[in-house]
């Protein structure tokens, strides 16, 4: 029982595992605005890009480029 004692003792004094639980949330961090920024970049080229068809749509229709 003395040994669970010691290597519980260990356990707590030791830094890896508060170490290994900020990397895991700084990780988690970097993913979540990753996402948002691709996120946010898809929404505006997908915008872009209706936008760019709709003006071709309606040059095609007119015979002409418009303004």
């Amino acid at each position: 029982m003395n040994i669970l004692a010691q290597k519980i003792q260990n356990f707590l004094v030791s830094e890896d595992g508060p170490t290994a639980v900020e990397y895991a949330v700084m990780l988690a961090l970097i993913v979540i605005v990753c996402l948002t920024a691709i996120q946010a970049i898809g929404t505006q080229a997908n915008a872009t890009f209706t936008k760019i068809g709709n003006d071709m749509s309606t040059a095609n229709a007119t015979g002409g480029a418009t303004p």
